[in-house]
């Protein structure tokens, strides 16, 4: 049972965090859930989706906060890549991928 309510709890303050983006800017959902005193797991860190940083993910003890690059409130219409590759892994249980700077200069 405790399971499903961490699940519950999860998945709504996900929908509360994206559905707000545009009000609330990401520092002030950062400090609202850092006066939860949550153990954070994986630090704050860039994600990337096809060689581009997607957004920012730090996942704490019960909650993971996730941000889409460029997304705005309706961000399926505006970055329908990134969205689909944040919402795939939220259900997988899965964080995204780490973004790596890779050296593409030639010469």
């Amino acid at each position: 049972m405790q399971d499903c309510v961490r699940l519950i709890t999860t998945i709504v303050l996900t929908v509360v965090i994206v559905c707000c983006y545009s009000v609330v800017p990401v520092t002030s959902t950062r400090y609202a859930i850092n006066k939860l005193k949550l153990p954070i797991k994986t630090a704050w860190r860039p994600w990337s989706t096809d060689g581009e940083v997607g957004g920012y993910v730090v996942e704490y003890d019960g909650l993971t906060f996730v941000t889409v690059r460029g997304a705005r409130l309706l961000f399926l219409s505006y970055q329908p890549t990134r969205a689909i590759t944040m919402i795939s892994l939220f259900l997988g249980g899965a964080l995204p991928p780490p973004f790596s700077i890779q050296n593409n200069s030639r010469g």
